[in-house]
C-alpha cells in the first residue's frame, strides 16, 4: 500500500496524478456556507460546478453530496451515475440524508457486508450463527461525526470513517483512491485501514496537518 499527501489546490495537480485505475472519492465542500479555515464555501454556482466538472469529468469517481446537487452535477457532466447509495442519519436540520454517486465505476455490493434487517427470522438466525452478513444495501444508516465523537477533529465537516470504509470497500481491488478535497483525511484513514493505495490533496495548511497526523 502507498500513501501520498499533497498540500496544494487539487486543480493544480489532479491531471498529473490520475491514472487508468485511479478513482476519485470525495466529499467536496458543499458550497452552502460552511465556515472553513481559509477558504470560503460560497462560490458562484457556475464556478462551483465547473470546478467539480474539471475534477471528475470522464473519470471514475464517487461523489458524496445532497441529491439536488448530484442531479445538477450529472446534468453538467452529461451522464448519470452507474449507482447511487443513500446515507441517512439523524440530524437537527431538515437535511437527513446525502447520496453517494458512483460515476463510471460499478460498486460490488458483495464485497461489503452489514447486519441483516430481520435478525429474528429463523433462516437469518442460522446465517448469523454461521458468521455471515447481508450484502450491503443501497442505503447506509450511520450517524454523522458529532462534536463529542471520539474521532472528531477541528475540521467543521468531518466524514465518519465507517462511511468511507463502506465506499472504499465497494471499489475494485486494484484501485488507487484520490481525494481532491482531503479535509481531515477520513478517506485516507479508511484506505489505510483497508490496505488501499491513497493520494490525498488538501489546500488548507491546517487541515493538511490534521490529515497527515491521522493517516501517516
Amino acid at each position: 500500500m502507498s500513501i501520498k499527501l499533497i498540500n496544494d489546490n487539487c486543480l493544480n495537480v489532479i491531471g498529473d496524478i490520475t491514472t487508468s485505475n485511479s478513482i476519485i472519492v470525495t466529499d467536496p465542500p458543499f458550497n452552502i456556507g460552511y465556515k472553513y479555515n481559509t477558504y470560503k464555501d460560497k462560490m458562484r454556482k457556475e464556478d462551483y460546478y465547473n470546478m467539480l466538472y474539471n475534477i471528475i469529468y470522464n473519470k471514475m469517481a464517487v461523489v458524496i453530496h445532497y441529491p439536488e446537487q448530484l442531479h445538477e452535477l450529472s446534468i453538467r457532466l452529461g451522464y448519470a451515475p452507474t449507482k447511487v447509495v443513500s446515507w441517512v442519519y439523524n440530524s437537527n436540520n431538515p437535511r437527513q440524508h446525502r447520496d453517494i454517486a458512483f460515476y463510471n465505476v460499478s460498486p460490488d455490493f458483495k464485497k461489503v457486508g452489514q447486519p441483516y434487517k430481520n435478525p429474528t427470522d429463523k433462516r437469518v438466525k442460522k446465517l448469523i450463527a454461521q458468521g455471515k452478513k447481508a450484502r450491503m444495501y443501497d442505503w447506509l444508516n450511520i450517524q454523522q461525526v458529532k462534536n463529542v465523537s471520539t474521532e472528531k477533529t477541528e475540521h467543521p465537516a468531518q466524514m465518519p470513517i465507517s462511511v468511507m470504509e463502506k465506499i472504499v470497500g465497494l471499489l475494485p481491488s486494484d484501485s488507487v483512491v484520490i481525494d481532491p478535497f482531503m479535509g481531515s483525511g477520513t478517506t485516507g484513514v479508511a484506505c489505510k485501514n483497508l490496505n488501499v493505495d491513497f493520494i490525498g490533496i488538501e489546500l488548507d495548511d491546517k487541515y493538511f496537518e490534521i490529515a497527515k497526523e491521522r493517516i501517516v
